[in-house]
């Protein structure tokens, strides 16, 4: 999957580099042992931030949520809450998966800590008609063909994740293997080139240049 350019909300800054806001993201699963699927949150196309994007369910820490590992916690809570009306049963339900720091050369800029969580039993997602206008449960690959095809607009880290948990069978090997690891902290860069821009991973050809 090619996806190496700024997207909606992954503007340039201008000069002075931002101060990365903590975030929560939360990658909702369904299929238990079975099989494998997220929910993805198509974001009001009139929104000026990554709007007409499908995302996982998340967004900024509130000021009185607090700090550090429980903030983050209650935020993707209110998050799902609020974006995909999922009432999750408390903290310990998330599985922290990952921590993105947005490049500095891009102007909006957080420091997202990724979380999975089971879709709790009998609980049905639906969205709120204004922040977020429609939703759609996916395999990792099927998201990824749909947006292949021009069929749903995507944004860099989302397409990273789908990439990287397309290979697990199943909710509860994915979830077992966050499990076991512990979450390192990724910031992308962005690579100038004439009028184009790149993005790249830590590892890839060009990002310690």
């Amino acid at each position: 999957m090619k996806a190496d350019r700024p997207g909606p909300g992954e503007e340039l800054s201008d000069g002075e580099v931002a101060v990365p806001r903590p975030a929560s993201t939360v990658i909702l699963l369904r299929g238990g042992s079975a099989a494998l699927e997220v929910l993805l949150v198509q974001r009001n196309p009139g929104q000026r931030f990554m709007g007409g994007a499908w995302v996982f369910p998340g967004g900024a820490v509130d000021p009185h949520e607090g700090e550090g590992d429980a903030a983050l916690r209650a935020a993707a809570i209110r998050e799902v809450e609020e974006e995909a009306g999922v009432g999750l049963p408390g903290p310990d339900a998330l599985v922290a998966y990952s921590r993105w720091i947005t490049p500095p050369e891009v102007r909006i800029r957080f420091d997202t800590w990724f979380f999975l969580a089971p879709l709790p039993p009998g609980a049905e997602p639906r969205i709120d008609g204004e922040e977020c206008v429609d939703l759609r449960w996916e395999t990792p690959a099927s998201a990824l063909d749909a947006y292949a095809r021009d069929e749903i607009l995507l944004v860099f880290p989302t397409i990273k994740h789908l990439e990287q948990i397309a290979g697990f069978a199943s909710a509860s090997d994915l979830i077992a293997h966050a499990r076991s690891r512990e979450v390192e902290p990724v910031t992308p860069r962005v690579v100038l080139g004439g009028e184009t821009a790149r993005v790249l991973l830590p590892g890839e050809p060009g990002y310690d240049d």
